[in-house]
């Protein structure tokens, strides 16, 4: 089956980062055929044409650190401290989540990242990886999936005490089993939830585990300044140079947030290729700024994720494009930094990078996969377009994108979600969400006096 778009303005980001305007895309099966000046004589006679009418194509967006099993927690974390959100309010409420609600979970984000035109994610870790491959081979798209790993540390629920040896297997079981499953489309990582939760023995087999099954490691890095005041007292060290000590950090391990590093620790990354994912919503909610300008001067080539509903209440690529774009120019107070076209290369090729697959996705090229999402501008939100590749970021929103494929099949068509029955998520999730506050025995205490009627 062929699907030939045409008329458009094809923002290709391969390795020139060559826009073609008025050009078009050849898809052919689960393949890009052609891309830019595109020969009729490739298109069949009973091909899908569509006529762009000027509207974009860009690669779809990649979302490198998303928790699908806090999708329906949405809420539970805002205004209070890390602490309270970690001890009182997220651990309670994911420890309370059976597999089916990972599932639905799973489900609901799907909804929002095809919605805001991401066709690949890496998800950190829930406890049931078996819930999230169902619901992200039902969704369409691509999925990094991995447990939350955890061997030690204070306040954790009972249910979630285990051994090293049991979150190893844990793992084992679930790769085996659902990687490369989906066609390839639902794959397997391993997790290391945090420095706090991860002992050292854990931390080194799980790098050996992710070297033997040639997969990658998902883990929160420098992510708050508790955690660093944590390493010093500790081992006199942060994170990222303990974590090389052992021998764990490598072009294979995905840091996320990784706000706290040391000009040291930041060579050490470019080093060893290590993988970089940058949250800037949850961020700025209390982990502080990470050097994305640094990071850029330096060559270091970071992603964009969105983090989990408990945490930024938003997972939309969009959103977080545009704050990307805003908060380094104004904690730097340098209006030049991380400019628009940087922040297209983390949310498309730079993110396929960062989830090992840059040659699999992350641009619109001849043999790469069709994952891609049409932009209709047309609007008061970005009209007039006079920076046509700025306004991707500083005036797009998730409402512009009209269609997102993967895999060479639509997602969404025309703003219309073709793999999922929305609304019948939308109201299952709403009723778990309410059974699990119940039995987590979560209260949220009302904003404003609330008078029934």
């Amino acid at each position: 089956m062929q699907t030939y778009l045409k008329n458009g303005y094809i923002v290709s980001m391969d390795q020139q980062d060559t826009v073609f305007d008025g050009g078009g895309v050849l898809v052919e099966d689960d393949r890009i055929t052609a891309v830019g000046k595109v020969d009729p004589r490739l298109v069949k006679p009973d091909a899908e044409v569509i006529d762009l009418q000027g509207k974009y194509v860009l690669p779809g967006f990649v979302n490198t650190h998303v928790h699908t099993s806090q999708q329906i927690s949405r809420g539970v974390g805002d205004d209070v401290d890390f602490i309270c959100w970690l001890h009182d309010r997220m651990w309670p409420f994911e420890s309370n989540m059976t597999e089916e609600d990972s599932y639905v979970s799973t489900l609901m984000t799907s909804l929002e990242l095809i919605r805001s035109g991401v066709t690949s994610f890496a998800e950190p870790g829930g406890q049931f990886v078996s819930g999230m491959a169902r619901g992200t081979a039902e969704s369409g798209l691509r999925g990094k999936l991995a447990k939350s790993v955890m061997d030690c540390g204070e306040g954790l629920p009972e249910i979630w005490q285990r051994t090293m040896e049991q979150e190893l297997e844990q793992q084992v079981v679930d790769l085996e089993k659902y990687h490369n499953t989906a066609d390839g489309r639902v794959q397997v990582w391993f997790g290391l939830r945090t420095i706090f939760n991860n002992t050292d023995e854990l931390c080194v087999r799980t790098k050996e585990l992710a070297d033997q099954y040639g997969v990658g490691i998902h883990m929160h890095v420098a992510e708050a300044k508790e955690e660093k005041e944590y390493t010093y007292a500790r081992w006199g060290e942060g994170t990222v140079k303990h974590l090389e000590r052992l021998g764990v950090l490598d072009k294979n391990l995905l840091a996320v947030h990784t706000v706290w590093l040391t000009d040291e620790e930041l060579e050490l990354f470019k080093k060893r290729e290590v993988k970089i994912s940058h949250n800037p919503a949850s961020a700025m909610r209390v982990l502080g700024f990470a050097r994305i300008p640094k990071m850029l001067a330096m060559g270091l080539r970071p992603s964009i994720g969105t983090d989990g509903a408990s945490s930024s209440n938003h997972m939309d690529m969009v959103d977080e494009m545009w704050l990307t774009s805003l908060i380094h120019k104004g904690w730097r107070l340098d209006p030049t930094v991380v400019p628009s076209q940087d922040i297209l290369r983390m949310a498309t090729k730079w993110g396929s990078r960062a989830l090992l697959d840059e040659d699999l996705y992350g641009s619109l090229e001849c043999g790469k996969k069709a994952d891609l999402i049409v932009i209709d501008p047309h609007g008061p939100s970005m009209m007039p377009v006079n920076d046509k590749i700025a306004a991707l970021v500083t005036a797009m929103h998730s409402a512009n994108i009209q269609s997102t494929m993967c895999d060479g099949k639509w997602l969404m068509r025309d703003r219309k979600i073709l793999t999922l029955d929305e609304e019948a998520i939308l109201k299952e999730a709403c009723d778990r969400a309410k059974a699990i506050y119940k039995r987590a025995g979560i209260e949220l205490p009302d904003r404003f006096p609330v008078v029934k009627v």
